[in-house]
């Protein structure tokens, strides 16, 4: 049983010092792209991405740099806080592994995970092509409309007490249960474990992530803080106390954005 439990305990370092790796790879990454933007502006930056004219009005060539830009965004902020679900599961499949039984390697399982985001970097791409082109962000890429900004802050404070938002982050929370009760042999199986889990992380994590148009979709800052509440609500043991005082927090905020907003337009 001791050269089992150290092969157990070698796999796991071993994955998640891949998982750190490609994370960190993600950072740093994400890091050099905001520099570049503060530097040269995001308009430029697109530009000199699809090598043609300035884009002050975004086309919609403009969305697959955008596309790109997101999806290393959401891999470097939601991969720390996947780490607990994958580390179970190359668990599991050592220990089938090691019984002679059918297993995939972890890496098809991460695959279906990313593959979720990738799909929410999408709709989170188009959203803010959309958002620019009617002059509602900044060259920063933060919101320019105290009214838009309040409504971000109040439906993402809102959200943290829907039964969906329960759900979800409790299905996220629970990763031997996840491994157990959703096993699917093959590598077709894990594939859609891995979508499954994504799924359940982008249900419970969608409406903080829209908060980066807030303050700015490259605003370090910001990423580094929503990745923190994100690995704090699945990780803490009174993780619940969490969930609701950001949803407070959030709420508040978004009503206070908005009476100003209100007071300001009938000054």
């Amino acid at each position: 049983m001791s050269a089992v439990a150290t092969v157990l305990r070698r796999d796991r370092l071993i994955v998640g010092t891949g998982l750190a790796f490609v994370a960190m790879a993600a950072w740093l990454y994400m890091i050099y792209e905001a520099r570049r933007m503060n530097i040269t502006g995001v308009c430029e930056c697109m530009r000199m991405k699809m090598g043609g004219p300035e884009l002050s009005d975004w086309s919609a060539a403009t969305l697959p740099p955008l596309v790109l830009m997101w999806s290393e965004m959401m891999v470097a902020m939601m991969l720390p806080s996947a780490m607990p679900m994958i580390l179970t599961f190359a668990t599991v499949a050592r220990n089938r592994r090691q019984q002679q039984r059918p297993y995939v390697p972890v890496a098809v399982f991460v695959s279906g995970y990313i593959a979720i985001w990738c799909a929410f970097s999408i709709g989170a791409a188009l959203s803010q092509w959309l958002l620019h082109r009617h002059a509602l962000l900044s060259t920063s890429m933060a919101s320019t409309s105290a009214m838009l900004g309040g409504i971000l802050l109040l439906a993402a404070g809102a959200f943290q007490f829907t039964p969906l938002k329960h759900s979800c982050l409790t299905h996220c929370r629970g990763p031997m249960e996840f491994i157990m009760t959703r096993w699917r042999d093959g590598w077709r199986g894990a594939f859609a474990m891995g979508l499954e889990h994504g799924a359940f992380c982008t249900g419970c994590c969608w409406a903080l992530m829209i908060l980066l148009f807030l303050a700015g979709v490259m605003n370090l800052v910001w990423i580094a803080a929503l990745t923190i509440l994100v690995c704090l609500e699945k990780m803490l043991p009174y993780r619940n106390l969490v969930s609701i005082g950001t949803g407070l927090l959030l709420t508040g905020w978004g009503a206070c954005l908005l009476v100003l907003h209100f007071f300001e337009l009938r000054a």
